[in-house]
């Protein structure tokens, strides 16, 4: 059944396939961050959420630590199911489970240990370190569980599981939603009530998928009896997935940057900032669900050398998601006071955000052929490809433009710049497609 839908399925079926489920967990994960930046908001604290907003980049850290074997063993994974070579792809999945567990708690213990310089460094200060060394310290220790739960997530999808990839997406943000309001106002734990809802609902996720992989899974595996891998594909997981997590190690410095060049300007653009980055999930979680979701099936075809079906895979992907990028330009553009209303009543907050979600979406079209190529990197293994992606649209570019703009156009510049490096890093793509995968063709 599976490998029907890899190799016969019309490709745009295949697609929303796979693609669908990804992005219905998007959407509630979506709807969770709204209704946690909601809760926080109506603390009413613009420190508190000034506070949450420094701390969030810890969090997409553990993302990008999550993908390293999440996204680099699924991409190994689904190559290997291409080539009919299953029991290594088990194999895999084992050694990426246990690993991905025992580097959260490493994560866990350095975190801590570092705790005050990290916050400086984030650019805590004397008003709002306080509410980010809460959110901080609980999402620290929920780390081994946060990191775990990207590995399963992207493996499941590599034997047509998208279903149950979902569901488990969907469990652990539902259990955060009702957590939110319980912990943050009803209990007034407020900064840190929010860090807890997430370390349960990333908890219950993990439960789940260890219910998937033992009930549900042919393919994969957890059992530690199978603990077994060569250097060789240590080296082709990590070739991978660490420019996979370089993308949310860069997602969180671009954001560190961002709100360090804010602070001069006052902590109501910080907190303004948090919104609107809350926002802008709309338009972004989507299209990484749709560039994502259809990893498996382009890694397979490539594994398989089917090149007819790979190029009708790209064509699809590629028209889909730039169409879908300008769609919510507009839309999110159109509704930017309406929506930044929904989180704030702060008529000053809603009117400096409405200016920073315009720039925003911007360059949202760049920004969806960056992650569509970069998902064909990692899917068909091409790392110097998907790395120099991965460092680039909100790393060494976006660090650069922000330097250069803030330094020429002050408060504007800093605005502007993610949308100037999405312009510059979606060239910098279609120049590495052609010399990675258009040359292979020829």
């Amino acid at each position: 059944m599976e490998n029907e839908l890899f190799e016969k399925t019309p490709v745009h079926k295949a697609f929303f396939s796979l693609s669908m489920p990804v992005v219905m967990g998007m959407v509630v994960s979506l709807l969770y961050n709204m209704v946690d930046t909601y809760f926080i908001a109506q603390t009413g604290n613009t420190n508190l959420v000034a506070g949450v907003s420094l701390g969030a980049p810890i969090f997409t850290c553990m993302i990008a630590l999550g993908d390293i074997l999440g996204l680099g063993g699924s991409s190994v994974i689904s190559r290997l199911f291409g080539q009919k070579r299953d029991e290594d792809g088990k194999r895999i999945s084992i050694f990426c489970f246990y690993v991905s567990f025992l580097g959260g708690i490493l994560v866990a213990a350095l975190l801590l240990l570092f705790r005050t310089p990290m916050l400086n460094l984030l650019g805590a200060d004397q008003d709002t370190r306080q509410y980010a060394s809460q959110y901080y310290t609980y999402i620290a220790l929920g780390a081994p569980f946060i990191i775990l739960t990207f590995t399963p997530n992207n493996q499941l999808r590599t034997e047509g599981l998208a279903k149950h990839s979902m569901i488990g997406s969907i469990l652990g943000t539902v259990v955060n939603i009702i957590l939110d309001p319980l912990c943050i106002s009803t209990l007034g734990l407020g900064a840190a009530g929010a860090a807890i809802a997430t370390v349960i609902g990333n908890i219950c996720t993990d439960l789940y998928y260890v219910w998937v992989l033992q009930k549900k899974s042919r393919k994969l595996s957890m059992d530690p009896r199978g603990f077994s891998i060569t250097g060789a594909e240590i080296r082709q997981i990590l070739a991978i997935g660490i420019p996979a997590s370089v993308t949310n190690f860069m997602t969180s410095l671009s954001m560190t940057l961002t709100n360090r060049s804010l602070l001069p300007y006052g902590n109501d653009k910080v907190a303004a900032m948090g919104i609107v980055m809350k926002v802008n999930m709309i338009a972004v979680l989507v299209l990484v669900g749709f560039a994502f979701g259809p990893q498996p099936l382009t890694g397979y075809n490539y594994g398989a050398k089917n090149q007819k079906r790979l190029k009708e895979i790209l064509a699809f992907c590629y028209k889909f998601e730039c169409a879908l990028a300008v769609l919510f330009a507009v839309l999110l553009s159109a509704a930017a006071r309406p929506l930044l209303g929904l989180f704030t009543a702060d008529q000053g907050l809603i009117q400096t955000g409405v200016e920073m979600l315009r720039w925003q979406q911007a360059g949202m079209l760049f920004a969806a052929i960056v992650l569509v190529t970069t998902c064909t990197f990692q899917s068909a293994g091409k790392a110097m490809g998907a790395f120099w992606l991965s460092f680039s649209r909100q790393g060494i570019i976006f660090a650069a433009v922000l330097f250069v703009l803030s330094g020429i156009l002050g408060y504007s510049g800093i605005l502007m710049a993610q949308a100037a490096a999405d312009l510059l890093t979606a060239i910098l793509a279609l120049v590495l497609f052609w010399r990675y995968i258009v040359k292979e063709w020829d």
